[in-house]
């Protein structure tokens, strides 16, 4: 049965999607295509905050592309050597918050130790921050993206604990969008299951979804990453066959297998 993953490939460097891995496992042949393209801004001020972490009482991220927003900055060797010699320590003797497991191995891999990964949304990473920090201290830095929702630095403020968010990306429909889908849909026809990773993935996809799927469409079922975008997905009034428990390849897996009722599905040993 065919699965289609509507999400932006894992980094070409550290090997397979894992969700494609894991849904191979229970038998489901899988695709990915490429939803949202990403232009990373203010990066210099992006920098000259890291390079003051005496001014911060920690960091904050919700979103692996803010990882890769510092990760271009640490291309220059000059911000590199920095970095390495004495803001790298500094910045671990604070809280580094993340939402959930890919966010912490990124942040794992410039040298800092996540705390928050078991939240897997922004609405329990934020009661995990409160129940952490006072509302007297120095501001959080919340690098973040133009489409971020707003509700981690409404709970916050709610509760008094200074957020200092600042954009370094933008995010785009991404160029091949409509032709991957077109070309998916004419050569592998309707997949069982189809999955939405964002609200973005949302907005930019459906249109063409259902003009490519037709009167099929109700034969597939749609299955989302977490709440959030199972909320958006409501709201454009498509049905959520199911929302994994969090946003792991194991937990996605897991729940299309029983959206699609395949519980005699043997996995392969």
């Amino acid at each position: 049965m065919k699965v289609l993953l509507l999400k932006e490939p894992k980094d070409k460097e550290s090997g397979p999607d894992p969700y494609i891995q894991e849904l191979g496992l229970y038998g489901f042949e899988a695709t990915l295509i490429p939803v949202l393209s990403f232009e990373f801004v203010s990066l210099e001020s992006l920098f000259e905050k890291l390079s003051h972490p005496e001014c911060y009482e920690g960091l904050i991220f919700t979103s692996p592309r803010a990882l890769e927003a510092i990760k271009i900055c640490l291309k220059e060797k000059s911000k590199n050597e920095a970095w390495s010699k004495s803001l790298k320590q500094k910045w671990n003797t604070k809280p580094v918050y993340v939402v959930g497991k890919a966010t912490a191995s990124l942040v794992e891999e410039l040298g800092l130790t996540p705390q928050g990964e078991e939240s897997g949304n922004a609405e329990k990473l934020a009661e995990y921050i409160c129940s952490r920090e006072k509302s007297n201290s120095s501001a959080l830095l919340f690098p973040c993206g133009a489409l971020k929702r707003e509700v981690l630095p409404t709970v916050l403020r709610e509760k008094g604990i200074p957020l200092e968010s600042l954009t370094v990306y933008q995010t785009t429909q991404h160029a091949h969008l409509q032709e991957s889908l077109s070309s998916y849909f004419s050569q592998q026809g309707i997949p069982a299951s189809l999955v939405f990773f964002s609200p973005s993935s949302v907005t930019f996809c459906l249109q063409h979804i259902q003009k490519l799927s037709g009167d099929f469409i109700n034969h597939i079922k749609f299955a989302a990453i977490g709440p959030t975008t199972a909320k958006a997905m409501e709201a454009a009034g498509i049905p959520v066959s199911c929302t994994a428990e969090s946003p792991t390849p194991q937990d996605l897996a897991a729940g299309i297998q029983k959206a699609l009722h395949l519980h005699n599905c043997s996995v392969p040993k």
